[in-house]
This record gives structure tokens, sequence and C-alpha cells, in this order.
């Protein structure tokens, strides 16, 4: 593609161009070597450089060199560090030949906002290719790995009168956190107990820092989850943790089985806040007792679980502690707080309400919050 645009030329101009070193040594760049794509986009960038800079020496009022940002920022996102640094020494010499020349009215504010923009660039290169990626396709691959983990959060459809609801706020608006939810149903026509398994787990500290943690450990819990016996769940992931040294904060994680058939139920923690559960016929909310360390501290995991029924109009709650901790607030004063707005829960519904008491209890704090609600109707 290169030749064939250099033949497109006239004779005398390519004879005046070989006598060029630098063009020589570029053509050469552009034509040897891997990372194609990346040489071109190079050669398009500077091009593009250097007409802004021809059409900015015959006007600057319809062509102002500050288009030169153009060229630097895109450079930023699909070129590395040390091809970038050659678009950047080209777009200075650009600079230089406009701000002397008689069109060149321009003020320092020019160079100021063209160097800032080269800084940005520089660092977004830097990040790329750390990660081995250019353009766009980092956010793309995070976008891709968000709405997986969202899928996974999703409870599966559950038989006749019953009903489940998940909800998750990040902190600061971010699409993924440190919060997350795993979940499947197995057994039941072939004779086996019809189980629902789910597993809501909070990954130490919040919004984007927390959810690439939280991202790597959806895959390895919900894979987890219905492979092993439903007892062993957490010390599975506890072992996991283990193997995987891990050294990145804590791990706090509820698991809750229910028997689909009889309304049966067990709620492990480990390190968790409780799960509580409505009681319809006495119109109230119960705290739980289950406990457990949290995972990746003890080699051997030991939980005191909780057993119950849910009975018809009954529910199940399980929640992170964004939503009840506050700095200087006891945790069981958090609680009460948010027994006492789950109370709007009842007339309103299970699934509608569910949604306004996260997003109330979410804005008083910064951090992330979910919630799940399983109930027999």
């Amino acid at each position: 593609m290169l030749q064939r645009l250099v033949h497109l030329l006239p004779p005398k101009v390519r004879a005046q161009l070989r006598r060029v070193p630098a063009f020589v040594a570029l053509y050469q760049w552009l034509r040897r070597g891997r990372l194609l794509r990346e040489r071109y986009m190079f050669a398009g960038l500077a091009g593009l450089a250097i007409v802004v800079g021809a059409l900015a020496t015959v006007s600057s009022w319809w062509f102002p060199p500050s288009m030169l940002v153009l060229s630097v920022l895109w450079g930023g996102l699909v070129l590395r560090v040390k091809a970038l640094s050659g678009l950047l020494v080209l777009v200075t010499g650009i600079l230089f030949v406009d701000f002397f020349s008689d069109e060149g009215r321009f003020g320092p504010g020019v160079f100021l906002t063209i160097g800032l923009t080269a800084l940005l660039a520089l660092s977004l290169s830097r990040t790329r290719q750390t990660l081995g990626v250019q353009g766009l396709r980092g956010e793309a691959m995070l976008l891709e790995l968000s709405q997986r983990l969202n899928r996974q959060g999703k409870i599966p459809q559950l038989g006749d009168g019953w009903e489940a609801k998940v909800e998750l706020v990040q902190a600061g608006g971010s699409s993924f956190g440190g919060d997350f939810v795993v979940s499947c149903r197995h057994g039941g026509p072939d004779g086996t107990r019809d189980l629902l398994e789910v597993a809501l787990v909070d990954v130490s500290g919040k919004g984007i820092d927390a959810g690439t943690r939280a991202l790597m450990l959806s895959g390895a819990f919900g894979g987890l989850l219905g492979s092993v016996q439903p007892a062993e769940f957490l010390s599975a992931c506890n072992n996991y943790l283990h193997r995987q040294r891990w050294d990145e904060g804590f791990v706090t994680a509820v698991h809750v089985i229910v028997d689909l058939e009889t309304g049966e139920y067990t709620v492990e923690s480990a390190g968790h806040p409780p799960a509580v559960k409505f009681v319809a016929s006495s119109g109230t909310w119960q705290v739980g007792t289950a406990k457990g360390v949290v995972l990746g501290v003890v080699p051997d995991l030991k939980c005191e679980p909780e057993t119950g029924r849910l009975r018809t109009g009954d529910a199940l709650m399980l929640f992170t502690d964004g939503l009840v901790e506050a700095p200087g607030r006891d945790l069981d004063a958090g609680i009460d707080h948010l027994l006492g707005e789950a109370e709007r829960l009842v007339p309103q519904g299970f699934r509608k309400g569910a949604r306004e008491i996260v997003q109330t209890m979410s804005a008083a704090h910064d951090d992330d919050c979910a919630m799940v609600l399983i109930w027999r109707s």
C-alpha cells in the first residue's frame, strides 16, 4: 500500500524525496518488521498533522494550530509509546514552523494545550501498551466482562409460587463494583431435591478498584456453585483463595440454599452481615444467626449455619455492608435502619420496593450496595 502511494507521485517528486534522509528512514521503517497496522496509523496521523500545519500557515483563522490536538489524542489511543513520541516530535516541529510563519498569530496557550494533551496521550499509550490493547478494545473488554458479571447475577427461573429479585448499585455510578451475585438451580424433575443456590459476595473496597477483583472471583465462585456439594461451597471458595495466595483485602460471602418444594432453607455466612427473614404470619423481620470467618483468612473454614422454612408470604433478604455501615454508627443500628425501610416492602410488594430501598440506602453511603430477595408468594 505504501509503495503504491509513493509511485503515484511524479518522478521528480520521488527523486527529491529520496534525497531527504528523514523520509528515507520513515519509508524503510514503515515497510519492515511487524506492527504494520501501527506503522500505517503513525503515517496517517503524521500526514494529518502535516496537512493541518500547512493549512495553518495559509489561514490560522480557519485552520488553527490547536487542531493538532486531534492527531495527538488519537495517537494516544492507537500508538505505542515509541511511535507516539515520534509523532509528538513532529507535532512540536510543526508548531514552531507555524509560530514563525506569517499567519502565526497564536499565543503560548496553544503550546500549553497541546502539551497537556501530549501528557494525557502518553499516559493512555503507556497504560494500553502495558495491558497489550490498543484503541478502544480495552473499554470493550471491560464492558463485556461487566455484562457477563450482570448475567451471572440473574436468578434462574423459579417454579410457581417463588420469586426473587437482585438489586445492585455500585459506588460512583460504575458499571461494576465489589459486590456480585452468583446463583444456580439444580435437581427437580429427575426425583432429586429442587434446590436454588444463591451466593452474595462482597470484595473489600468499592467501585472499579474492587470491581476488577470481583470480576476475577465471580467466574471462579460461579463455577464452584452447583459443582460442589451445597454444604461445601464456602469451604471450596476459601480453599480457592488460599491457593491463589489472596492478599488483596478480604472477601465476605453469604450462601443460601432453598428447597423449592418444601421451603426449607440453610444460610451460611463467611464474615457477612446476617440474612434477614420476613415472617408473614407475624409481619415481623427476624435477623439471622449464621456466623463464620471471612474467606481466605484461615485454611480450615468453619461456619455456624442457620436453618429455617419459608412459608407462603415469607421472604429472605440478603444484603452487603454497604447498605448498613456508616462512619460512627454501630452495625446493629444500621440493620435496624434497613429493617425500618424494609417495612415499606410489604405493602408495596417485594419486587417493586426492593430497588427503592437500595437506592434510598445507597444514597446515604458512598459504597457498593447489593440486596437479594427470595420470597414465597
